[in-house]
């Protein structure tokens, strides 16, 4: 038997993790995939996701648009390291070949 105790220790509730928490990110080899979430508002928004290790990652469409760019200059590249600046509104993403 499993007590509720036990359940709400264990218990992680999902969340959409960024793609600047993933240490690095091969650009070939990971499945985008378009999902819908809801605002503060309750209004529904979509956005782009990639799932690694069991574990989703939202990709903003500023990275998607930085990444664009690193391929017309670098069209070999394999890996990019994402990192961020900011927060909200003021959030800024920084995209880098490795």
């Amino acid at each position: 038997m499993v007590t509720i105790r036990e359940t709400a220790k264990a218990y992680e509730p999902p969340m959409t993790l960024n793609i600047t928490d993933l240490p690095q990110v091969n650009i070939d080899d990971l499945d985008v995939q378009e999902r819908e979430g809801r605002n503060q508002d309750n209004e529904v928004f979509k956005y782009k996701s990639v799932v690694v290790e069991g574990r989703e990652y939202r990709i903003p469409n500023s990275v998607i648009e930085e990444i664009q760019k690193i391929i017309n200059l670098k069209p070999d590249i394999k890996l990019v390291k994402v990192t961020k600046t900011g927060s909200g509104l003021g959030t800024r993403y920084q995209v880098r070949p490795i």
